[in-house]
């Protein structure tokens, strides 16, 4: 244990720091997923060694399946990939936190958190919903979607920020509250239906702002 004792946050951040874990009998180690932009628990899966020097090596998390006995990438037939910000031991060098910005949902079942709406400490995931919302709209493509059309027409998709822009500040000139909470929530969608379009992604964003905030 002595690689993470030195370690005030017992961050992981090159692979010879996993010498200091306690792997199991089997040679497996617990993950613990959380969304680092809401502090959400998405997932709990195993590691074996292999998995984690995939993960630090390629930024993505990799897990090892029990059942199947292999190697496997989070999101890797879904799309739904876990992005790695950060990877922690706790105290005693037997179960790791994984600090992650999802891709989309993190359950098979197309749910955020395999622990179900009732863990949501508040409403922090809801961008990210937004996000994944948009995402499947993009792949699906379900006949008379709006948000294909949106994605397919960039003359629309400016128009419609243009306008959403305008309405809002004409209810922040009235100090029309409820109003302005509205207009500001159709800028935002329409905004990350252009971020999309742009080929940028949730994380970016969210990287940006939290660039900025600290």
């Amino acid at each position: 244990m002595d690689e993470l004792t030195d370690l005030s946050d017992r961050r992981i951040a090159e692979a010879s720091a996993l010498a200091g874990l306690r792997f199991d009998a089997d040679g497996l180690i617990p993950v613990v997923a959380q969304d680092v932009g809401t502090g959400r628990v998405l997932m709990v899966a195993w590691a074996n060694r292999e998995a984690l020097e995939a993960t630090l090596e390629t930024g993505t998390v990799h897990f090892w399946s029990r059942s199947r006995g292999e190697l496997w990438m989070k999101g890797e037939t879904s799309g739904n990939t876990l992005t790695l910000t950060g990877l922690h031991a706790d105290c005693d060098g037997d179960t790791l936190l994984a600090l992650v910005r999802p891709a989309g949902p993190a359950c098979h079942t197309g749910d955020t958190t395999c622990f179900g709406a009732g863990t949501d400490p508040a409403t922090d995931d809801v961008l990210p919903a937004v996000w994944a919302t948009l995402v499947d709209r993009s792949r699906q493509r379900p006949e008379g979607s709006y948000t294909v059309r949106l994605l397919d027409d960039p003359n629309l998709r400016v128009k419609k920020l243009g306008e959403e822009t305008a309405e809002l500040i004409q209810a922040l000139v009235q100090d029309d509250a409820p109003r302005a909470t509205e207009e500001a929530a159709d800028l935002v969608y329409h905004a990350l239906a252009a971020l999309l379009a742009a080929g940028a992604t949730l994380d970016d964003l969210l990287g940006e702002l939290e660039r900025r905030r600290g």
